[in-house]
């Protein structure tokens, strides 16, 4: 061949083992995510590991966490797509540092300790605070509906449910007739030599429904039964049984049906509430609940805005699905100044500006708030919702390709809602080009390379101060563990401690 070409020799062996930190160029994704998470507090998983003698050594805590983030960072969320990349993908390989936990390794360590995961919402947050990203000058609520993992057709209303209770207790009653009828036929032709305790399958199939459907009636009759409680402790009237057109999924039981953006459709779904920083479209606070309507939300959202980091935002806006006047009472009495808008407008629709003049004083909080936000002022600050919540949202579902919850409940649904909203907080930070997180020499914060043993001992620090140990499989790619303790004077400041 006359034409030179850069050497490719892919039988070629190396005479020395390339290193895992060699894969990736030095800003990727997958090492920013191993950086953050060494550095995250990990000691109650950890301890969680501690408690449990039983067992072979199982794999690195730390390295299930990078996995499973650098997962939800990629839109990666399925447990078997996960085994998938950590054979093929070089990014998740060299996260994992060759280690291949099958599917429901994963699955099950993502199950177990969905809450201690849920939790690094908070230590993600807080770095970014300290980058910078959040400003709390304005922030945005918005909700998003996330498909659940059931099926809408899977569900039935009440008024159905006792009619097909009704249908199954007569064709069970008749299937019970006709099994002695030929029982009775038998015994007299062959004589008394049958168990007598065999089912029909079709019989055996309808009891089988028919107990399912008592017991989702069952479900529906004990909730109607609490909101009657509820209703009398505060003065309403509930009429104490559930109503004909109210549904249970026979799949997700807590999951709703809830219309779907622009109201033409219904999904089986969640109800997922962010609250947005304007400054860095970082999210603040996070929740996911079942109810289809969002205007008990704003108070108890901006309340964990303000758990969350520590100081109180200055103002807030929302659409009109948020408002009543009690709502915006409380959530003024916070010491934030809200923008809500009364009233559902089309997009398009021209606002007619405020009227001149002193405000009356017999407008009511309803005609108070429509006066404000027709102002320059106002319109101004309520058009921040739309570049702060709205765009987060979308890269989620798109970028991050999170549209449909993995987990069933409505507790693990909220789990993985905050799961999905930490990565998307360490995405910011990472196109930040946030400084804050380092690396060591090679991108290794320490490297363990000169061990030859199959195992070592990871030693990692308790709340208390007291080491701890166990004897877990060995990660060699930046697995040593940095403790982060929020500084009790301010929730941004950072203090670092080597293990």
């Amino acid at each position: 061949m006359n034409k030179t070409f850069r050497p490719y020799e892919p039988d070629q062996p190396l005479l020395m083992p390339a290193s895992i930190q060699d894969w990736l160029p030095e800003d990727h994704l997958a090492y920013f995510i191993s950086d953050v998470v060494d550095r995250l507090n990990l000691s109650e998983l950890i301890e969680r590991y501690e408690r449990e003698p039983r067992g072979g050594p199982p794999y690195h805590p730390v390295m299930m966490v990078k996995v499973l983030l650098y997962g939800y960072c990629c839109g990666v969320t399925s447990s078997r797509k996960l085994e998938n990349r950590l054979l093929e993908d070089v990014a998740f390989r060299a996260l994992a540092a060759h280690n291949t936990p099958d599917h429901r390794t994963i699955a099950d360590f993502r199950k177990n300790h969905l809450d201690v995961l849920s939790g690094l919402f908070t230590q993600a947050l807080a770095l970014c605070a300290a980058a910078g990203l959040v400003k709390l000058g304005h922030v945005s609520l918005d909700s998003t509906k996330i498909k659940a993992n059931a099926s809408k057709h899977k569900a039935m209303s009440y008024g159905r449910m006792k009619e097909r209770i009704g249908e199954l207790s007569a064709a069970v009653d008749e299937l019970l007739k006709e099994a002695e009828q030929v029982d009775e036929e038998e015994d007299r032709r062959h004589g008394k030599g049958r168990r007598g305790d065999e089912l029909p399958k079709e019989l055996a199939f309808k009891q089988a429904r028919l107990a399912r459907l008592d017991a989702a009636r069952e479900a529906l009759e004990a909730h109607a039964r609490e909101e009657t409680a509820k209703a009398a402790e505060e003065g309403r009237a509930h009429p104490g049984v559930p109503g004909e057109r109210e549904q249970i999924n026979f799949t997700d039981a807590e999951s709703k049906i809830m219309p779907a953006p622009g109201g033409k459709t219904f999904v089986q779904a969640y109800n997922c509430q962010a609250v947005v920083d304007s400054a860095h479209q970082v999210i603040v606070a996070a929740r996911a609940t079942n109810q289809s309507t969002d205007v008990h939300q704003a108070a108890a959202m901006i309340r964990e805005a303000i758990g969350n980091v520590g100081a109180v935002p200055r103002e807030m806006s929302a659409d009109a699905g948020y408002y009543s006047a009690p709502v915006v009472q409380e959530v003024e009495g916070l010491g934030v100044e809200a923008f809500i808008a009364p009233d559902r407008t089309r997009h398009g629709e021209k606002v007619p500006p405020a009227p001149r003049g002193r405000i009356p004083a017999d407008l009511s909080p309803r005609d108070r708030m429509r006066r404000k936000l027709r102002t320059k002022r106002g319109r101004g600050r309520y058009a921040l919702r739309m570049q702060t919540a709205e765009p987060a949202f979308g890269q989620i579902k798109e970028g991050q390709e999170f549209r449909e919850m993995s987990m069933r409940g409505l507790e693990k649904a909220d789990g993985e809602w905050l799961l999905v909203c930490t990565a998307h907080n360490l995405l910011k930070l990472y196109r930040h080009g946030d400084k804050t997180v380092q690396r060591g020499p090679r991108g290794v914060h320490e490297t363990f390379s000169h061990l030859r043993k199959p195992r070592f001992r990871a030693i990692y620090p308790r709340p208390e101060g007291r080491p701890c140990g166990r004897t877990l499989q060995p990660v060699e790619s930046g697995w040593a563990h940095r403790c982060m303790r929020l500084s009790s004077k301010s929730p941004f400041r950072i203090t670092r401690t080597d293990s």
